[in-house]
């Protein structure tokens, strides 16, 4: 993500700006905020009530930098206008696939510059940028003129094969898995409503996925209630576990301070099968939460 962003922002025309949502990982945000502060014009566009990019890219635009799918509330952003309208303007046209390509097929077609995270692939750490052949990146290092001059050193030729090795799997199962886990989070998703919390995000979403907000509850206590009953879930972005602060996708999309830090976000695998969700169902209900009606 680093090299795709500062990489290509560093090298943008004197006046081209960069431009990502509000919305965006921190991974995103992070390298936007760096080239902000070495004097790069930069804007933080807003999301919609549902966590959607507003795709208004501002006349002047060199970077534009959208992910796939919200990885907090599913949400599946609309890249074709996005980039369309990036592409209108010039700009170079980044999209941070590390979220859903398990679920939905990302349109590649539409990008420069394409991100993929190793361990959401089920491949390890470490990961793949996909660069068009004409995208010429500053390198983060100095050395050799490995990977095409873009990072030097001794390539990981073995975390490279498992994530090319990843996507092969997920491109030939996803049709059917998707289908498969799609009424599964529709029953959480249920399950969550019936509990009186707030739904966060909407269709189109990636098919997995049951997120909602509690008012008068913290995300963290229902972490350790559903731990307790033997349940794994999270509470906003898991690159953010440890911090009790809320959820910065929340905010963008306009949920007060308290709904905020109330989030609980459940995602249905591979191996989830309608037990394991009737099971979660029963243990939500069995939880003393407040904000059931």
């Amino acid at each position: 993500m680093s090299l795709a962003l500062l990489g290509a922002g560093r090298r943008l025309a004197p006046g081209r700006s960069v431009v990502t949502w509000a919305a965006e990982h921190q991974a995103v945000l992070g390298a936007v905020r760096q080239l902000q502060l070495e004097g790069h014009p930069v804007h933080v566009l807003p999301v919609d009530a549902s966590g959607f990019a507003r795709p208004e890219v501002p006349d002047g635009a060199g970077l534009v930098s959208l992910g796939l799918a919200n990885n907090e509330v599913g949400t599946l952003q609309p890249v074709a206008e996005v980039a369309s309208r990036a592409r209108a303007l010039g700009a170079v046209v980044h999209l941070d696939c590390c979220q859903g390509p398990r679920w939905v097929r990302p349109p590649l077609e539409l990008a420069d510059l394409a991100s993929f995270s190793g361990h959401k692939l089920g491949a390890g750490p470490g990961g793949l940028l996909r660069a068009s052949a004409d995208v010429h990146l500053q390198p983060l290092a100095c050395g050799g003129p490995q990977e095409f001059g873009r990072r030097p050193g001794r390539e990981d030729v073995g975390a490279a094969a498992a994530v090319a090795a990843a996507l092969e799997v997920c491109a030939r199962a996803r049709g059917a898995r998707s289908e498969a886990v799609r009424p599964l989070a529709r029953r959480l998703r249920e399950a969550l409503a019936g509990l009186g919390a707030e739904l966060t995000g909407a269709e189109p979403r990636l098919p997995n996925y049951a997120t909602a907000a509690f008012g008068d509850q913290r995300g963290e206590d229902l972490l350790l209630a559903l731990d307790l009953a033997g349940v794994a879930a999270s509470s906003g972005s898991a690159c953010a576990s440890g911090s009790l602060d809320p959820s910065h996708v929340l905010l963008a999309m306009g949920l007060s301070l308290e709904l905020a830090l109330g989030s609980l976000r459940l995602t249905a695998g591979y191996d989830t099968t309608a037990d394991d969700t009737e099971l979660m169902f029963h243990v939500l209900h069995s939880l003393p939460l407040h904000a059931r009606g």
